[in-house]
Order: C-alpha cells, then structure tokens, then sequence
C-alpha cells in the first residue's frame, strides 16, 4: 500500500488507519437502515421514512450529505417500484406489494458513509422477490470480484454475467463511485464490463458497488425534477449498495447491517 496517492486515472490510494474512519461512517448509515426497516409498511409515505432517517442522522451528531447537495433537500433517496434510483421522497403513499430502495449517505468525522438496499411494504410479488434476491446476489458477487490486481471490469462482468443469466438486465446509465472524505471520487465503477478491462485495483482503493437491476430492458429516463430516474418501460427495478475498501486478499465491507438485515425479510 502506498502513502495515500493518487493512480494515474485519478483513484486515491488511502492508508491502512483511514479504515477505521469508514467503519465508522459506515456502521451509522448501516444502522439507520436498520432502524427504519419496520416503519416500511403499507400506509405509510416516503416522506414519513426520510423524516425518521433525517431526525436519526442528527441525533447520532452526524451530518447528512445529500441536503445540500447540488439542492437536494432530502436525507435519503427513496425509489418506488420502477424508479431506478434518486427518488425524491414525498406524499406518496406506499401500497401493499410496492418494493423501494432506501439510501442513505451520512457523514462521521469526514468520513462518508455510502449504503442502499431493498425494503417491502407487505408481502412481494413472485417476480419482485426474485428481483431482489438476483439483486443482492448481483451485488455480493460484484463484491467477490474484488482483489488487488483484479479490474474494474472483472466487477462489471461478474455482476452482469450473473444478473443477465438470471434474464433480468443492468442498468448502464449511472453507477459507483470512489468515495472516502468525499462523496464521489475516481472511479466510475460500472456495473457491467468486460474481464481484465479497466484500472487494476489496489490496496487502499475505497468505493461502492452499486448494481440496480431491472426486470426489463436496462434503459431509463430522468423526469423533469432532474432527480427520479425510471425504467423506460416501467419495469420492476432493484438495487443494493455496501461501501468497500480493497484490503491484500479482498474486500471490507464497511457498511455491513449490524443487526444482519441487509437483506429484507420476503414474508
């Protein structure tokens, strides 16, 4: 591990004490999606969750990074059903059956915590349980992916060849990204690639794995709040996301759930 560089395409190198700043981070932001989960039920509207989660973040003495960011006024990012990701939470009143990705990026001591993952208001459809479930499995194979001397695409293709053999498709439109005393850094990490193609991973890189899967085509839109991406052809969409950082043999999950419900409880 080097002295907290940068790599030729821009990627921060960090040090083997910044760790325990991202375990930090991302332990709070874990745990508030932990906390909010049982308040995920039919009746009540994103707009309630992100109130709880924004009232969590204060009284834990952190700080929320996306209000304020580029005028995002909301502590959370809420996407019902067939919104892809950043939606606006709101008066929408969450129906028996509608699933919804919950993100949440919280700030501790300088350190960003970066995490979403999936919740159920009842019980799911046969086809969004399995969405979820290839989901998550997308996700944690991403993750497995990871290893000094792999690439970027080696991540891309471990999550597309899965998500696309389970006939489901991945977003190609947004991504991860670096992230450590700031929100978004080198690199982009796509969800989809090839093997051995893109920059090599190295001890000390920090970033999220982020794959949001659809039932349908991977195409989408944004709609005219510049935030709520949807699928073009309203399909299902999922998503979850851990903050890692590269370690000699792996990848350190920094945003594990404390309480094990990372993934929801399908009924």
């Amino acid at each position: 591990m080097n002295d907290g560089s940068l790599t030729p395409e821009g990627i921060r190198i960090h040090q083997p004490e910044d760790f325990a700043g991202m375990h930090k981070a991302g332990a709070l932001a874990a745990q508030i999606l932990d906390e909010v989960g049982p308040l995920v039920e039919p009746g009540t509207t994103t707009e309630a969750l992100d109130s709880f989660i924004h009232d969590r973040i204060v009284e834990a003495g952190a700080t929320s990074a996306t209000i304020g960011y580029r005028g995002y006024q909301h502590a959370s990012c809420i996407s019902v059903n067939h919104v892809v990701c950043h939606g606006i939470p709101g008066g929408k009143v969450l129906n028996a059956g509608d699933i919804l990705n919950i993100d949440v990026t919280v700030i501790v001591d300088g350190w960003y915590g970066d995490t979403s993952r999936m919740y159920v208001a009842g019980t799911p459809s046969v086809k969004a349980r399995r969405l979820i479930q290839v989901t998550h499995d997308s996700l944690m194979r991403g993750i497995e992916a990871v290893r000094p001397g792999a690439t970027f695409g080696d991540i891309g293709w471990a999550i597309q060849e899965y998500a696309e053999a389970q006939r489901m498709s991945v977003v190609r439109d947004f991504c991860g990204h670096g992230l450590g005393r700031v929100f978004h850094a080198p690199p982009n990490v796509l969800h989809f690639g090839r093997p051995g193609k893109g920059p090599r991973l190295e001890e000390g890189m920090f970033f999220t794995i982020e794959p949001m899967i659809n039932l349908g085509r991977p195409d989408t839109k944004v709609l005219a709040d510049d935030w709520t991406a949807v699928t073009r052809d309203k399909s299902l969409s999922a998503q979850f996301e851990h903050s890692i950082g590269v370690t000699a043999t792996g990848a350190e999950i920094f945003t594990l759930s404390p309480a094990g419900r990372f993934f929801p409880d399908l009924g």
